[in-house]
């Protein structure tokens, strides 16, 4: 069986690891409004114990005029103390499906200073059939202090995107769907244009994983190959909002990829100006 990513923890290993000190999990459940689920309201009915909600509309900059981008170090500091967090803990986070919303967080806690953060393979919904332990009771949380060391280099801005896009100067991988990559579908946010960035390629987010799982290296290494992402260059990932975009990133990095940035505005940006450049059909 092929390598698995060291950025993942099973079911198992983490059953074994409830208690631990210096662990914190966190819940990171959040949905598209076509889901019908809530991810505040699922981890009110159920959670792993001693896990705490990671709320990704509320621990956001909401003054950028963009869905849940990046929050500034020192909100981010705030509720991660208050959600009794500190930067040399172990953070595993996990959501309800598996390898959807969750590789956002793990990302957003390294991009904040975390060093040790692990993704929850299979999901919450996983961790219940496999019969293991939920609770609906609160987590006792004692606030604590967290020191924040942003890492601006995982991060790129709309004018960093533009150029670019304009130089070539990094690939970019797409993680929307196919039919939203090529323009053949409608994006579903109102307002936005559809089709692709110039010489963006498509890798969709449901390729990378299988039953909530993310897949072996091999398998990774030649998804990325197939949609023509050279893994020896820099990468820039995207996708609609910049929630699916990170487990790109989260497979990049499993294969030892270093000169990854995830682009956090995302299609939301780029899509909605009337001043980008955006191309239809497959990738060129």
């Amino acid at each position: 069986m092929s390598e698995k990513s060291a950025f993942i923890i099973s079911r198992e290993e983490l059953k074994e690891r409830l208690g631990e000190p210096g662990l914190a999990i966190v819940d990171a459940s959040w949905y598209l409004p076509a889901a019908g689920r809530n991810g505040r309201e699922e981890y009110d009915a159920a959670h792993i114990p001693g896990a705490v909600f990671f709320d990704q509309d509320e621990i956001a900059d909401k003054d950028s005029g963009l869905p849940h981008t990046l929050p500034s170090p020192e909100l981010f500091a705030r509720h991660a103390g208050s959600m009794g967090i500190t930067a040399d803990e172990t953070v595993i986070v996990y959501d309800g499906p598996g390898m959807f919303s969750a590789p956002r967080v793990w990302w957003i806690f390294r991009v904040m200073g975390i060093r040790n953060a692990l993704v929850l393979d299979g999901g919450f919904d996983g961790w219940k059939k496999a019969g293991l332990p939920v609770t609906s009771k609160a987590t006792k949380i004692a606030p604590s202090l967290f020191t924040p060391a942003f890492d601006a280099a995982k991060v790129v801005s709309f004018n960093e995107m533009r150029e670019i896009v304009d130089r070539g100067s990094a690939q970019i991988a797409d993680a929307r769907a196919s039919s939203r990559f090529t323009g053949r579908d409608a994006e579903p946010r109102a307002g936005m244009r559809s089709g692709h960035m110039p010489g963006a390629r498509n890798v969709p987010v449901t390729s990378l994983s299988a039953n909530g799982e993310l897949k072996d290296l091999d398998s990774l290494r030649q998804i990325f190959a197939d949609a023509g992402v050279d893994l020896d260059k820099p990468v820039v990932t995207s996708c609609g909002s910049g929630v699916t975009a990170a487990v790109i990133t989260l497979a990049l990095t499993s294969l030892g990829h270093q000169e990854n940035r995830l682009y956090d505005g995302s299609w939301s940006e780029w899509g909605g100006r009337p001043d980008t450049p955006v191309v239809t059909g497959d990738a060129e």
